[in-house]
């Protein structure tokens, strides 16, 4: 028999990440005691604990299992644990240092002297991308719920993080009031499937759903499983902002910090379907139940994508067009979801296009949006004739964020055209052609409410005369997500690659599954 007894060599090899953010937040703390408060290396510290838990990140990703583990492979050590660390959880552990990192850098100089509390709200940052990094790597329904939560917690504090904006402080309120409900209905869901496999692991769940003579309560399996099923979309759905799940949204992008608003608009939603695809793919991939929940999945993908395109066109203030927006990127993404199990097209397998889609919409969305924040410091408004004249006032800024409103539209060549390609192309090839029709039409409504603020932008005349000059760390992040979108879009066949390599971690079910 396998021995699977503990190595805390292997165990601490493989929490590298998780035990760096945890340390570096403990200690960024622990500083910000020392200089009470004060303005000081708190945002820096965080960017040199993010670059370590990075490269550690980098480390595994490089490493052979058979060394570390003795001749087995990382799945036999791990399979039977809570936490998996595989490539899958190895890309959104990146996704989640990026994501923080990129905000962290573009909100220095507009969190200065917003707040007092510096070394909480950038240790907060750090917890986030921890509960990011949990959420991907679950492999238990104590950890998923443990990890949703924990994120969910960080983001309504920082939601109302500035306590002197009304707007702040409403916006976390309703977001802690929706994610209080929608919690309570995904943990209702997850004490099902406990209930009628007895175990917690996935794995387990997954075995039992699959020979039901093996469940606990198999005369109550048909009714418990599509319901435990819905309950947990539920609470999913809420932290990705997928219709009708979405309505806290507006108001809490709207009401927080900007740089909270850009990390909302990416962190939350990248690990939630993470835990989406680890759990409904590990436990529900087969084709006999997968038919329970991807006809659900493809609904919910046109209405979302019908909802935040159209809730969009008569928004006033930029924060909250880009949350209808980002609730409309939410049904791209779920798309490709839906379309799990289709065949392969040009390469990209349909959980592979996901992936892929969500590394081009990062860099793509924050980069939008730390012109967003640059706008919003320099003008103490996010609305829209806040961006009348930015082409005069900032020209790089204007034609940044240009380029970057022509990727979410899904111009090529940049990156937003390859990943709305991939997760269209998903559907066509499993035979959803309407979705694949609503997403592009859907697509063209976007272009209207993108070109009204590049409209302002070029056209409008400013309230006030004189140039507009973004921090240091505006511009680096800018100008780092303005080269990844264009080298994502020009050259995409490496990160399809790193995306088709992320999802082999769920292969042994995908590979069950039959092309429709």
């Amino acid at each position: 028999m396998l021995d699977l007894s503990p190595d805390w060599g292997v165990i601490l090899t493989h929490f590298a990440p998780e035990l760096i953010l945890v340390i570096g937040a403990l200690g960024l703390l622990s500083y910000d005691l020392y200089v009470r408060g004060k303005d000081g290396l708190q945002p820096w510290i965080t960017l040199g604990v993010l670059l370590a838990a990075a490269l550690a990140t980098g480390w595994l990703y490089t490493m052979d299992p058979a060394e570390v583990f003795e001749g087995r492979s990382a799945g036999e050590v791990f399979r039977s644990g809570a936490f998996l660390s595989d490539s899958f959880t190895h890309f959104f552990r990146l996704m989640s240092v990026l994501t923080a990192g990129l905000v962290t850098l573009s909100g220095i100089a507009y969190m200065r002297g917003k707040t007092a509390f510096k070394g909480e709200f950038y240790a907060f940052v750090l917890f986030a991308a921890l509960a990011m990094n949990l959420m991907a790597g679950a492999n238990d329904l104590i950890v998923i719920a443990l990890g949703i939560e924990f994120l969910s917690l960080v983001s309504y504090i920082l939601t109302g993080y500035i306590r002197e904006d009304r707007l702040s402080i409403e916006g976390g309120l309703k977001y802690f009031l929706y994610g209080s409900i929608t919690s309570a209905a995904m943990l209702f869901g997850l004490t099902y499937l406990y209930g009628i496999a007895g175990s917690t692991s996935l794995p387990v769940i997954a075995e039992a759903v699959r020979q039901p003579e093996n469940l606990v309560v198999t005369h109550l399996s048909t009714f418990i499983v599509p319901a435990a099923l819905f309950l947990v979309l539920a609470g999913i759905g809420f932290k990705v902002a997928i219709a009708p799940f979405h309505q806290w949204s507006p108001d809490a992008y709207q009401g927080a910090p900007t740089p909270v608003t850009a990390f909302l608009s990416v962190g939350p939603k990248a690990a939630g379907f993470a835990v989406m695809m680890r759990l409904f793919i590990t436990v529900f991939g087969t084709p006999e139940l997968s038919a329970t929940w991807l006809g659900v999945l493809g609904a919910l993908a046109g209405l979302t994508m019908i909802l935040g395109n159209v809730a969009a066109l008569t928004q006033s203030d930029v924060k909250r067009m880009m949350a209808y927006s980002s609730i409309a990127q939410a049904g791209y993404m779920l798309v490709g979801i839906a379309a799990f199990g289709g065949t392969a097209l040009m390469g990209t397998t349909p959980l592979g296009a996901v992936l892929f889609f969500i590394l081009a919409y990062l860099f793509t969305n924050l980069g939008a949006f730390a012109v967003i924040i640059a706008v919003d410091r320099l003008t103490g408004s996010s609305s829209v004739s806040a961006f009348a004249g930015l082409s005069k006032r900032s020209p790089f800024l204007a034609i940044a964020l240009t380029i970057f409103f022509l990727s979410l539209i899904g111009i090529p060549p940049l990156s937003g055209f390859f990943g709305k390609f991939a997760v269209f192309g998903a559907a066509v090839a499993s035979d959803m052609f309407g979705l694949a029709v609503v997403g592009v039409l859907t697509g063209v409504v976007s272009a209207v409410y993108y070109f009204q603020i590049v409209k302002t932008m070029y056209f409008g005349d400013p309230a006030e005369g004189g140039a507009l000059r973004p921090s240091p760390g505006v511009v680096f992040v800018v100008a780092t997500a303005l080269v990844m979108t264009l080298i994502i879009g020009l050259v995409p066949q490496p990160f399809i690659e790193i995306a088709n390599q992320a999802v082999t971690a769920l292969e042994p079910i995908a590979g069950s599954m039959v092309a429709r």
